[in-house]
């Protein structure tokens, strides 16, 4: 099993340091967003892809609109507030997403190895009382072929990088477990550490979402209604996450896999 602890990633307070970046102070967030990242390339920051941030609208011709920021690095942000034009959801999500950004920078959020000991305790007091793992399963976190020891490798192989920059890693992770990836590597007598090792050095792509897509059509096929409920429950996770100003790639990933696998079927 892969253990996925749930700290607070993002900023614990949204609404304080929303007022720096109220519009009576003038501060154009979009380019301030921008700017920052290219400050921090600029500084040597290990961005793999550049320091370009990306922005996605959701096709809406009636308000409220939508709109989805992601950053170098991997994390995604969406517009959490009631957005009367496309410009204002624009906004609303470079406003959150700078504000993580700037959170980011404190010396709490970088990969270290205190910061590593703390979250895989949190990993620990989490599986623990949400499965009825038995004390074997979990005792060995140094081993890199249980879930806590995965863990603990991808943290300890990233030391350095903050949180926003190891998100996409994560994300990954967090997408191989939902989809059934990870079990049917071990079954196939992949170590976990063979694994970690090999998707490291991946991207999340269209090629890994389209294999992923491909997976919710098998289910679809062997059971009537799964990729439907499946979507339903990722559509609600994310509407949740983006209002409560959350970080958002694993959700957004997932139903953007599953709307892909969906689009897919009705073709064929």
């Amino acid at each position: 099993m892969m253990v996925y602890p749930d700290p607070q990633w993002t900023c614990p307070s949204t609404t304080p340091m929303l007022q720096l970046y109220d519009e009576s102070y003038r501060v154009n967030v979009v380019e301030a967003l921008q700017e920052f990242w290219q400050m921090k390339q600029a500084r040597g920051a290990d961005l793999r892809n550049g320091a370009l941030v990306i922005y996605e609208s959701v096709p809406s011709n009636t308000q409220p609109y939508v709109c989805y920021v992601t950053l170098p690095g991997g994390s995604c942000f969406g517009s959490f507030q009631n957005c009367p034009t496309k410009a204002e959801a624009r906004r609303s999500a470079a406003k959150i997403a700078l504000m993580n950004s700037v959170f980011n920078e404190h010396p709490s959020r970088r990969i270290s190895d205190d910061f590593i000991e703390k979250v895989v305790g949190e990993a620990r007091s989490t599986l623990k009382s949400t499965s009825n793992t038995s004390s074997e399963d979990t005792s060995d976190e140094g081993d890199p072929n249980r879930g806590i020891g995965a863990f603990r490798f991808m943290l300890e192989a990233n030391k350095g990088r903050t949180m926003l920059e190891f998100q996409e890693l994560m994300t990954v992770f967090q997408l191989l477990h939902w989809n059934g990836s990870l079990k049917a590597m071990r079954e196939r007598q992949c170590s976990r550490q063979e694994v970690v090792a090999h998707y490291s050095n991946r991207a999340l792509d269209d090629d890994m979402r389209s294999q992923m897509a491909l997976d919710w059509i098998a289910r679809e096929q062997e059971t009537s209604g799964a990729l439907r409920r499946e979507l339903t429950q990722a559509e609600r996770e994310l509407e949740a996450a983006r209002l409560a100003g959350r970080e958002l790639r694993f959700p957004k990933e997932k139903k953007d896999i599953l709307v892909l696998a969906h689009s897919q079927l009705n073709v064929s």
